[in-house]
């Protein structure tokens, strides 16, 4: 029988948009590879390359299909092992619309755990891809998994890169119900305050908080639902009852939903493996629901649907903020996974910041054309930024490949955090020497101290000219000496020959997108000066004052707890406490976990350092440096014992006097902060408590709350909010920092890595640092988040390491500090070692500058891309990074000259791009749809902008919170530097150093 397919749009009717789709996970039960070729299907019956297989064909069969697909790492994989044939036939559908892109990015990344610039940079990867081998551009954002969803996603990730509209399933419970009711589930989202209604999206939750068909209309394979049986000569036939299942699924759905057009998201995991089953099933849907005639159905996709809403000419909702924290159900919010493996976090995050600087150094140098080049890390990269893999939520083995994806484009000390590094555990009483090539990816000039292990005491560190820099000693404790030898031989499969004695730490100046470089050699008397050590236990009366410069930390004598905080520049004086706590696994209650004495002090003329054990698997050191007015908090907590049979979650308390008054602020993907206002209530004496993923022994457990709970924080800008769990439902996901302020001060905290935190009491900032679980919460994975490291048959739970920044300011001059430290966390120094005798003391180029010597950018402005494309062309990304209204010097137009970060290069064209760098924005702009907004009565004025960029003068306009991109042609017969990356042996260890040096080029004809 041939069925009518061939429906469109019916004016005045229910129009039910049939969206064929499969959600694609680049890894969560099996690894990435193990979904697309098949494998290990005891897990799970998954199989991507059978989807697209299966795909064409059966889109090939009927011209009136449609099919949407969005993981690139997917389909770039099956793309290249298709004959010319098949890419022919594949690129038809395409055009012809039968198979639509989109989101398009190499994964469905997550908005909590993810950073900005880690978005950014994978969805380029997938736009770029599909630009150059379909000449197509993505309109639509599809985010269907996420689990909670940011405000950035939609104003950079939507509105930049040119999507016309945004989808996406899973809001609050609370929230969703709120919005069926009002019709609401579909809104204008304005995601920046700054960036106005410029930063607007046309958004649409799903119906039923899900990204799947209506109950009973699955049509996999095996699946449960009834097919379409309309053989009247077999037995079964069931035309009618599936035709009044289709209309009443259709009516419910219309009910809560504005217009007459309703979407069916028709797919979910994994389907279309067999796509035919699914197609021949909605074929016979359209043609007989049609025929019935009281609703229309139709082969659609998001753009069509997309059109029909916009041909409305209506007015919406306007929604701000964000969709954050989500919880499915009473008693379930989704919150523990902003923190959840967090040593898998703060890997991503190391490589985020290596890929950037990596970037430049490799479009300095010229991009290999045949050997090795940075793409390999950048697909790692990308797919580390999938909702289920920087989240946390994956199996264990599938974190372990995300962690060796990564690991393969790092190789210069990857173990520098836990003090193993060969390349500086040199024997210098030998004649031998360390050259340490510091470079720096920011585009201002950079000071900070540098720590690297050394085996001598009497060491001397110069600078390129041979000047003695002042350098500090400092003892490599018991706690870390056994850390680094337990991971270092998890990590190279024997134990280290011999340990360092020492971390030596010096003050490294260098030049904005440059290097400098210095020699580490021994002398008979050490120029590094040994600290000053003191152990306090208990005993003393009086405080413990510590720190070099304008800042002091002041720890009582008493217990060594910290007390106040002062600083002699900003007149800050203001008493503070910290704390360790953590909620039990099994019901959720908290426990304090008291501080142990002795504490001990190390003073040294570039920092202080004050180290205490907590307890037998929580140390902590805290530094004050002199140049610096900010405390920096290393951590080291594991293997959080489970001996008791209770999994747990640790969290640092840091309670201030600061007048908050129930608000507190968090960054959204370390991109703008948004305001989290907290009514007061007053609290219950049990709450149900649980996070995501993985989470504690049931889904809803009793939590015991603190005795200091005499009142809870519990808010929603859209709905009056059922408070169920007081902890979990006031924990934000954090990527820059958080903070606090009352009229005079304001306190902040940032982060070295994606945590969950939030502001439970007024003064308070809690931070979550680690998570270990004992019971699978339910969702899927089928184990708990108990992670082990195991050596030599000995197994132990993971131990992480970390850091977080504080720092206290009158109010209205913390943004300063967040802002730039924060990029200086994002992007830290990029060292490289080698080895060096008496006979090679001189190099080429000691120190360089890629900008012009007497300029660095502004202040308020960062480089977050500087990277050579395929083409020999250059992409550019400048963001500004403060919002309006954020610094009374800095909230303002910025400008960059152009000629001067490339002084050595000739521009000969500049194209400004979409923030995906796929189209031209001016293109963009005028093809982007332009939505009404409930409650304006006229279009809204253009939003603050830079002007466009004069191809002579080369300046470069930026408006608070705009970032801009740019395609750059340099001429290349003007090469004035290039960058050479060569190798030279690093003595017994047998291995080979990367060392960077510049040498003047010449005109090349």
């Amino acid at each position: 029988m041939v069925y009518n397919t061939s429906q469109g749009i019916v004016p005045g009717k229910i129009n039910v948009h049939l969206v064929a789709h499969t959600h694609d996970d680049v890894g969560w039960l099996k690894t990435v590879d193990q979904y697309y070729v098949g494998s290990n299907n005891s897990i799970q019956g998954a199989c991507v390359q059978n989807v697209l297989d299966s795909l064409i064909p059966a889109l090939l069969a009927d011209k009136n299909r449609r099919f949407i697909y969005v993981e690139q790492a997917f389909f770039q994989r099956w793309w290249r092992d298709q004959s010319e044939d098949m890419k022919k036939t594949v690129e038809m559908l395409v055009n012809s619309g039968q198979l639509e892109f989109i989101n398009g990015g190499m994964c469905m990344h997550d908005e909590a755990a993810t950073h900005y610039i880690d978005m950014i940079d994978q969805t380029t990867l997938g736009h770029r891809f599909i630009k150059e081998e379909f000449n197509v551009i993505p309109r639509i954002g599809w985010q269907i998994d996420p689990f909670g969803h940011s405000a950035v996603q939609a104003y950079l990730l939507g509105a930049e890169v040119g999507f016309d509209a945004l989808y996406f399933a899973r809001i609050d419970y609370q929230d969703r119900a709120k919005r069926r009711d009002e019709k609401k589930l579909e809104v204008i989202w304005q995601g920046s305050k700054s960036r106005g209604s410029s930063s607007q999206i046309f958004t649409g939750a799903f119906y039923a908080g899900n990204y799947e068909p209506p109950t009973g209309f699955y049509f996999e394979v095996n699946d449960d639902s009834p097919i379409v049986q309309d053989d009247i000569n077999l037995f079964d036939y069931n035309v009618e009852e599936r035709v009044n299942d289709f209309v009443a699924a259709a009516l419910s759905q219309a009910n809560v939903t504005r217009s007459n057009h309703i979407m069916w998201t028709m797919g979910t995991d994994f389907k279309y493996q067999y796509a035919e089953t699914w197609f021949r099933n909605m074929d016979k849907l359209i043609h007989y629901v049609n025929r019935d005639g009281r609703v229309n159905a139709f082969y659609s996709t998001p753009s069509i649907y997309t059109d029909a809403k916009y041909a409305l000419n209506e007015s919406w909702p306007l929604k701000l903020d964000d969709y954050f924290p989500y919880a499915d159900r009473i008693n379930a919010y989704w919150t523990g996974y902003f923190t959840s493996r967090p040593a898998i976090k703060g890997y991503v995050r190391m490589m985020s910041g290596y890929y950037l600087a990596a970037r430049q150094l490799e479009l300095f140098r010229g991009r290999n054309k045949s050997g090795p080049t940075t793409d390999s890390l950048a697909d790692a990269l990308a797919i580390a930024q999938h909702h289920d893999a920087v989240t946390g939520t994956e199996k264990q083995h599938v974190a372990n490949d995300y962690a060796k994806r990564l690991s393969i484009g790092y190789k210069e000390c990857p173990l520098l955090n836990i003090s193993y590094c060969p390349a500086t555990e040199v024997d210098l009483s030998l004649g031998k020497k360390i050259a340490v090539i510091v470079y720096n990816s920011l585009g201002w000039k950079r000071t900070s101290v540098v720590r690297i292990p050394v085996i001598n005491e009497n060491v001397t560190v110069t600078d390129s000219t041979g000047k003695v820099i002042l350098s500090q000693l400092l003892p490599i404790v018991n706690a870390s000496i056994a850390m680094r030898k337990f991971h270092a031989t998890a990590y190279m499969g024997e134990s280290p020959s011999a340990s360092p004695m020492y971390w030596l730490a010096f003050t490294a100046v260098v030049p904005p997108l440059g290097f400098s470089t210095y020699v580490i050699s021994s002398s008979k008397s050490s120029a590094s000066i040994k600290p000053i050590s003191y152990t306090f236990d208990g005993s003393q009366n009086g405080a413990i004052q510590i720190g070099p410069g304008d800042l002091k930390l002041i720890y009582s004598g008493n217990d060594g707890k910290l007390a106040q905080y002062i600083n002699s520049r900003s007149s800050v004086n203001i008493s503070m406490e910290q704390s360790y706590s953590y909620y039990a696994g099994d019901d959720g209650s908290s426990d304090l976990i008291n501080f142990q004495i002795p504490l001990t002090v190390f003073r040294g003329p570039l920092f202080d350092e004050v180290h205490q054990m907590i307890n037998s698997w929580i140390y902590q050191i805290t530094r004050v440096y002199k140049e610096k007015e900010h405390a920096e908090v290393e951590f080291i907590v594991g293997p959080i014992p489970i001996d008791d049979g209770v999994g747990k979650e640790i969290v640092t308390q840091i309670k201030t006097t600061i007048g908050n008054n129930k608000t507190f602020y968090t960054d959204s993907n370390g991109r703008d902060f948004l305001e989290r206002v907290c009514n007061i209530t007053d609290s219950a004496s049990k709450h149900c408590f649980a996070y995501h993923n993985i989470s504690n022994i049931r889904i809803c457990v009793d939590l015991i709350m603190f005795s200091y709970f005499a009142k809870i924080r519990d808010y929603r800008a859209d709905w009056d909010l059922e408070v169920n769990q007081p902890i979990a439902g006031n924990y934000y996901p954090i990527n820059l920092g958080i903070y606090i302020k009352d009229k005079n001060t304001e306190f902040s905290v940032l982060v070295d890595r994606s945590v969950g935190g939030s502001s439970i009491a007024d003064g308070e900032v809690e931070i979550m640092l680690h998570r270990r679980l004992l019971n699978d919460d339910g969702r899927g994975v089928d184990e708990a988040l108990n992670e082990t490291v195991c050596v030599l048959d000995k197994c132990s739970g993971l131990t992480v390491q970390g850091k977080y920044y504080l720092r206290f300011d009158p109010l209205g001059e913390g943004s300063k500090w967040r802002r730039s430290f924060g990029q200086e966390i994002y992007s830290p120094f990029l060292l490289a070692f080698t080895e060096q005798d008496d006979t090679w003391t001189n190099f080429p180029v000691p120190t360089f500058s890629a900008m012009d010597p007497s300029y660095s950018l502004p202040d308020n402005v960062a480089i977050i891309t500087l990277q050579e494309l395929e083409d020999g062309t250059v992409l550019l990304r400048l963001a500004h990074l403060y919002e309006v209204g954020e610094d009374k010097d800095l909230s303002v137009m910025a400008t960059v000259e152009l000629k001067r970060v490339f002084p050595n290069k000739k521009i000969n064209g500049i194209k400004e791009t979409s923030l995906s760098a796929n189209q031209e924005r001016e293109e963009m702009e005028k093809k982007r749809l332009s939505w009404k907004v409930e409650g304006s009565n006229t279009k809204q004025d253009t939003d603050l902008r830079g002007g466009p960029v004069d191809p002579v003068k080369l300046v470069v306009e930026l408006a608070p919170m705009e970032i801009r991109t740019f395609i750059i042609n340099f001429n290349s017969n003007l090469v004035k530097y290039r960058l050479y990356v060569g190798t030279v042996p690093a003595g017994s260890m047998g291995k080979y150093m990367m060392f960077i040096s510049v040498v003047e080029g010449r005109n090349i004809g």
